[in-house]
């Protein structure tokens, strides 16, 4: 995908993108912070934590990349980080839920996940399916990446659930058709302004941003604890008192 999003489309795709996590991220606060994917698009830009780390795939050389990996497999201790982005990282991944997973593993409680990735439900993702039988025949001209999956908000929004996060923010962006040349991509940017207004959810682009919650556990008290006690209540005791020669006193008690 590296050298995709150098061709017009990419670009274009691209600018959006990068106004969007600059948006995102610029107030969230932590000490450290980690960009899986996509080097052309610098998504921890705006934000200031302290420790800001881009990762790559395995294979897959970058510069400014302090890791290469698996993404389903991170490399840091459990709640370690405070912000992980995800700028398509789960479309170019061979299994994202494992990815989401390994993201909730590494987050702290309270700590963010910002995803960016295609859109079934647009133009682009029209494309997309045309394209693979392009592939399959070999004819018509491919505008799109190989190997890249669209995956469904809703989905995503399930695995996010089921993870225990919750999603803050959904944006969709990106309304202009896929075309091959700047000029074409020029001549259809009203309906960047259209598209947002009257068809929000068909961007060819859906991103998300979404907070790990942690529940408390109250631990209940035993119900023996609460429980009275059988031999709380006191008995008086009757004493006998003895009258001065010895004899005792059969009417007097205490």
């Amino acid at each position: 995908m590296h050298d995709w999003f150098e061709t017009p489309a990419g670009a274009y795709l691209l600018a959006w993108e990068q106004q969007q996590f600059d948006r995102a991220v610029a107030d969230l606060f932590g000490y450290h912070a980690l960009q899986l994917g996509l080097p052309a698009l610098d998504a921890l830009a705006a934000n200031r934590m302290p420790h800001r780390w881009l990762a790559t795939a395995a294979g897959v050389s970058a510069d400014g990349a302090a890791l290469r990996l698996d993404y389903a497999a991170l490399p840091f201790a459990e709640a370690s980080l405070d912000l992980v982005v995800l700028p398509h990282a789960l479309d170019s991944h061979r299994d994202p839920h494992a990815v989401l997973r390994e993201v909730a593993r590494v987050l702290v409680p309270g700590g963010r996940v910002v995803i960016s990735g295609f859109n079934p439900l647009s133009l682009w993702g029209i494309r997309q399916r045309r394209e693979r039988l392009y592939r399959r025949f070999n004819v018509g001209r491919a505008l799109l990446p190989p190997a890249l999956a669209f995956i469904n908000e809703w989905r995503q929004r399930d695995w996010l659930r089921l993870l225990d996060f919750e999603v803050e923010v959904v944006r969709h962006g990106a309304y202009r058709p896929l075309m091959g040349s700047e000029a074409w991509l020029r001549r259809w940017r009203w309906m960047d302004g259209a598209g947002a207004r009257w068809w929000p959810f068909l961007g060819a682009v859906c991103f998300m941003v979404a907070v790990k919650r942690v529940h408390g556990v109250r631990l209940l008290e035993p119900a023996w604890r609460r429980a009275g006690s059988k031999s709380a209540a006191t008995v008086p005791l009757v004493r006998r008192q003895r009258e001065p020669h010895g004899k005792p006193n059969k009417g007097s008690a205490e």
